[in-house]
């Protein structure tokens, strides 16, 4: 009894197969260092830019600052990893991303030359670098690992992702407060150079029919996604979830009204730990085939948790059930990503990473916007439990109306591209 029950706890861990391989051992080991080091960054430059400017909604437009170039090197990183060796992108923008931190660190350090333009425009710059390897990073993967392995590739992926949300602010918190911010810059920079050093070591990775990157590339890569259903649908879910279910606006005003400050550290990191517990015990998501069902049902769970939240005044049970949405996005992630990594042909994976990117960075802009407006007019319980709601009404209907994601199965994934194609265009390899 005492074996098979262990034998079903190992059943749960989270599929480390992927890490077999060296090529993806090595970026993963890579991401560990540098998500810590981005987070870190992060949490500095708002601290920074309130130092400055003594504005909270200087701060708040920082934010704006750094979405619009991510929106915009979103769309055309996608064309560049499409167009040339991916390795070498990742290589160019990680040594860029490197000198960037480098810079944000010597501003910080000499007294008398940061400036709030000078910050806004380093900010704007590393988010222009980031949206262009963000989608190059993404399509190494399927290059990599077997079809098979994917959603594990990926469920490792959120574990650093998680890991990093967590523990970056904490460390960027101890170092900020004793030794000032240049510290939390410094550190940052010094991760790239751990991860300039594993990619070099990657394997080229050209594009199959890879093509000039450009306008046309780029629309080319829209016109893809507008005419499959399931690439579009994998993120139109998304952008539900997120515009419409997304909470943390509401956190500082229920901190101050219902839960304290204490609880204000507790509600940002509830979702990120239940992503992080998801993915660690992740181990039965590479025995998923359904993926369209599975992302779905996750997608309902994430709706179903943050009305729950909005419904309690406990911060115990509010936490849960951020916890419980974390997990919900986490099972989401992965298997979005793997549809997309899977049922796409290599030449067009750039340009769907990109759109992605842009996807899962512009929605929960739009959802602060949503939540902090109905909060307004109502209050954040009422915000929470709309929102909840109307993710769980609007991914029903995306059910009904989409039948070939909701029959999504991993097993047939060419032949589900193939299907899912416009009549008349020449059969695309995934």
């Amino acid at each position: 009894m005492a074996s098979s029950l262990t034998t079903r706890l190992r059943g749960l861990a989270v599929d480390t197969r992927p890490l077999s391989v060296p090529a993806f051992r090595r970026l993963w080991a890579g991401q560990i260092v540098t998500v810590i080091g981005n987070q870190m960054t992060q949490i500095a430059v708002p601290v920074q830019v309130y130092s400055i400017t003594h504005s909270s909604l200087d701060v708040g437009l920082t934010s704006i600052i750094a979405l619009v170039p991510l929106i915009v090197f979103g769309l055309y990183g996608g064309a560049i990893a499409d167009a040339m060796d991916r390795r070498k992108l990742l290589m160019l923008t990680g040594v860029a991303l490197g000198l960037t931190s480098v810079v944000l660190w010597v501003q910080a350090l000499i007294h008398g030359l940061a400036s709030l333009p000078l910050l806004w425009s380093l900010v704007a710059i590393q988010s222009a670098l980031f949206a262009i390897n963000s989608p190059a990073r993404s399509t190494v993967i399927p290059r990599l690992v077997r079809p098979a392995l994917v959603p594990s590739a990926n469920a490792l992926n959120q574990i650093v992702q998680s890991t990093g949300v967590i523990l970056g602010p904490l460390i960027a918190g101890v170092l900020i407060d004793a030794g000032g911010l240049p510290w939390a810059y410094f550190v940052d920079a010094l991760t790239f150079i751990v991860a300039i050093y594993t990619i070099v070591r990657l394997p080229s990775m050209v594009p199959e029919g890879a093509r000039r990157a450009g306008m046309s590339s780029v629309m080319e890569g829209l016109s893809y996604v507008l005419r499959r259903p399931i690439v579009l649908t994998s993120f139109l879910v998304d952008i539900i979830a997120m515009v419409f279910g997304w909470p943390r606006a509401l956190f500082p005003q229920l901190s101050a009204t219902v839960f304290g400050a204490g609880g204000l550290g507790w509600l940002y990191a509830g979702s990120s730990i239940g992503a992080l517990v998801a993915a660690v015990f992740g181990g039965w998501l590479t025995r998923v085939h359904r993926q369209g069902r599975a992302v779905l049902f996750a997608i309902v769970v994430w709706g179903v948790a943050i009305a729950m939240f909005g419904l309690t005044h406990n911060l115990a049970l509010a936490v849960l059930f951020l916890a419980i949405a974390g997990a919900g996005d986490m099972v989401s992630s992965v298997f979005r990503n793997s549809i997309l990594q899977t049922a796409s042909p290599d030449a067009m994976r750039g340009r769907l990473q990109g759109v992605f990117t842009v996807v899962v960075t512009g929605g929960p802009r739009l959802g602060d916007l949503r939540a902090g407006g109905f909060a307004a007019v109502s209050s954040p319980a009422v915000s929470s439990v709309a929102g909840g709601a109307m993710v769980i009404v609007g991914i029903a209907i995306v059910a009904v109306l989409v039948p070939s994601f909701r029959q999504y199965d991993a097993r047939n994934a060419t032949a589900m591209a193939e299907a899912d194609q416009p009549e008349g265009e020449p059969a695309e390899t995934a």
